[in-house]
């Protein structure tokens, strides 16, 4: 099943940012980084569900 992506830069910022923080150290709480995206890239609180889902996905 494709994974539908999301129109907002500052979402597929996070994602890439999300993403490069879990390969160099893959035992981090993707929770936490969700948390820490949604402050430095400015996210909604529907944004952050988005990320939640698409990295419990992976």
């Amino acid at each position: 099943m494709a994974t539908i992506m999301p129109d907002s830069d500052d979402v597929q910022r996070a994602i890439k940012w999300i993403s490069q923080a879990l390969e160099e150290k893959a035992d981090q709480s993707v929770g936490k980084l969700v948390e820490q995206a949604v402050f430095k890239f400015d996210l909604s609180p529907l944004d952050s569900e988005f990320l939640i889902g698409f990295f419990k996905k992976r």
